[in-house]
């Protein structure tokens, strides 16, 4: 590089150098273009307070004011951010709260009945309860339970009114909504619910057949007692032309649901429910129950289902909840197999329950008496029917007693070697008598259907919730009249005092009836311990169960000791003596002395064979 070259650069750096210092701007003109972006920000942001005017040469155009949320990206950007205040709905029978947030119902109060610690009964509540449809758009998935809703009503109490309804909406454009209509009539546990669209057909995704309804719900403890609660609690539905179906009892499960089109699902309690009717059907869905470790909680809930959407200019699904008790005479009101959530037990028990014991409870419930009454009436009268049945057991009983003596004898005879022997000779004697070894435990069978029916009946029939009698204050769970202040197994932290005397009324009646059957050896201290067994087992459950238990038993032993009265076993010695003298071709054999006659024979001869076999062979 020559002298003349580096001149030049040095002078054109000295240019560049001073024109940059000289042409800063000064402090406060940086400031002036601060305060200036500024504005221009807060008039960006606050444009709908401040209507734009744009002018051109041809005319001026005012826009119309925008709300400012529309600044948050995505679709329905406007409802991300809304008010918490409530609608709400109620009648005479309960008071629904609808959330502007998902414009979901977002608590239920029944208000004719409390919690066991008598607090206001709310069916759910809180932030664990979801519901909202859920479906793809622009690229997002799109839930709108976390969306803000906008009423379209006020709050109403419809208590005096035939029928209220409100509808909240969720904007998306102007003519492009989605509408949740709820309705509540003046009487009664149901809310309806039609969910409409206009000018969503090209707002949701193009390769959505089905939109799908999430509903979620966390159902807080209601009963006294947890564990009970838990084991009648569960989500049940009705699928096509299926019976009505439900989840495990006592487990976490998912369920899927394609066979076919789902009227109705519920989200079940021990006494109450949740339940969503679908007047045209989901096309499938999911449902799934957890349990909780929570000490308050009984289960939580889950559904996902299908409804198909349709690409038309507006839409409607019209449903209806009902959320209520599981009392038979109000589910059945609802159609649809809805009462069926009440487990009135196995074939045959649930038809014993519905079509014999049912229809005898809600008779004598119509004279206004008291539950414990009912159960005590309601106990004399099936003891009378069954007492054909308790008369002939006995007597049955009775001729094994009077023929102990002879049966003794044979035994010393045959001794204990050879128990086929023994079997035989003691059918000679029943024969030869006319006795029935099984006379006795036939009826007794016959009365074990309807012993077994109230196990299931008790536990689930609402009328006895809450209601008392003597010292137990709840008919419907156990009566804690000894709290132990700890946990024993099987029993748990207390010992129900109506359980006891079941237990000790068990235990009379069967000395009682060992005395009447002559039950000696190993069957006559199995019937001491089975109580003992059931006592464990039965302290936990209903004291209206153990009251009805205990009556039987009490009414039993009255009915054995007035049949004694009038049997005597002199007289049915002579009968047998008498039955005895009869010629063989008079005497008629029973199926069951036939049956067991063939097996003795054919037992001797499978014992004889071999015995021949070996001879033969040393021969």
């Amino acid at each position: 590089m020559d002298r003349n070259t580096f001149t030049g650069l040095f002078l054109i750096l000295i240019i560049l150098v001073g024109s940059t210092f000289l042409m800063q701007p000064s402090e406060e003109d940086i400031k002036r273009e601060k305060a200036k972006q500024s504005q221009d920000s807060i008039a960006r942001v606050n444009k709908d307070k401040n209507p734009v005017i744009v002018k051109d040469t041809a005319k001026t155009a005012v826009l119309p004011p925008v709300d400012s949320t529309l600044i948050k990206s995505g679709p329905f950007g406007a409802a991300q951010s809304g008010s918490d205040e409530p609608i709400i709905l109620e009648n005479e029978s309960i008071k629904v709260k609808i959330s502007p947030k998902g414009g979901r119902i977002a608590s239920v109060e029944l208000k004719n009945y409390k919690t066991y610690s008598q607090l206001p009964l709310i069916m759910f509540e809180g932030e664990g309860n979801k519901f909202g449809l859920v479906f793809g758009s622009a690229g997002k998935n799109i839930n709108t339970n976390d969306l803000y809703f906008q009423a379209q009503g006020a709050s109403v109490n419809v208590a005096k009114t035939d029928s209220a309804s409100v509808s909240m909406r969720l904007n998306y454009a102007e003519g492009k909504y989605i509408d949740y209509i709820y309705s509540l009539k003046g009487t009664g546990y149901n809310v309806g619910l039609t969910i409409a669209t206009k000018g969503m057909q090209d707002v949701v995704a193009p390769t959505q057949k089905h939109i799908t309804l999430n509903w979620e719900s966390v159902l807080k403890q209601k009963e006294k007692d947890l564990a009970s609660e838990q084991r009648y609690s569960s989500a049940y539905f009705k699928q096509g032309d299926e019976s009505v179906d439900y989840l495990s009892l006592s487990e976490s499960e998912t369920k899927e649901l394609t066979e076919g089109k789902i009227k109705w699902f519920s989200f079940k309690q021990h006494y109450f429910s949740n339940v969503l009717i679908a007047k045209n059907s989901f096309d499938k869905g999911e449902l799934t129950v957890n349990t909780s470790p929570d000490s308050s909680t009984v289960k939580s809930f889950a559904a996902n289902m299908q409804i198909p959407f349709e690409r038309q200019e507006i839409t409607s699904y019209p449903m209806t909840f009902y959320f209520g008790p599981n009392q038979l005479n109000i589910l059945e009101k609802q159609g649809f197999e809805i009462e069926k959530q009440i487990d009135l037990g196995y074939w045959p028990l649930k038809y014993i329950n519905r079509w014999i014991v049912l229809p005898v409870f809600n008779f004598l419930e119509g004279f206004g008496w008291g539950y414990g009454l009912i159960i005590l009436v309601l106990t004399v009268l099936l003891k009378m029917v069954l007492l054909p049945l308790t008369y002939k057991s006995y007597l049955s009983m009775a001729k094994m007693r009077v023929l102990k003596p002879e049966m003794d004898e044979i035994k010393g005879k045959v001794g204990d070697d050879n128990p086929t022997l023994l079997q035989q000779e003691y059918l000679k004697l029943y024969k030869k008598a006319g006795v029935n070894p099984l006379g006795g435990c036939l009826p007794m069978l016959l009365q074990l259907p309807i012993i077994m029916a109230f196990f299931f009946f008790f536990p689930n029939l609402f009328e006895l919730r809450q209601r008392s009698f003597l010292w137990m204050e709840d008919l419907s769970t156990f009566d804690a009249f000894f709290q132990l202040g700890f946990n024993m197994p099987f029993l748990g932290n207390h010992i129900s005092l109506m359980c006891i005397l079941m237990t000790i009324s068990t235990l009379i009646y069967t000395y009682f009836n060992n005395q009447v059957s002559g039950a000696t050896g190993q069957m006559k201290y199995i019937g001491y311990i089975t109580p003992i067994i059931f006592f464990g087992v039965l302290n936990s459950y209903p004291s209206g169960l153990n009251y009805y238990y205990f009556l039987a038993n009490m009414m039993t032993f009255a009915q054995q000791y007035i049949i004694r009265m009038f049997v005597d076993d002199n007289k049915i010695h002579a009968q047998i003596q008498e039955h005895k003298k009869k010629p063989q071709s008079e005497k008629k054999k029973s199926g069951f002395q036939q049956r067991m006659e063939d097996y003795m024979r054919q037992q001797q001869q499978a014992k004889s064979q071999p015995a021949s076999s070996a001879k033969k062979k040393l021969k």
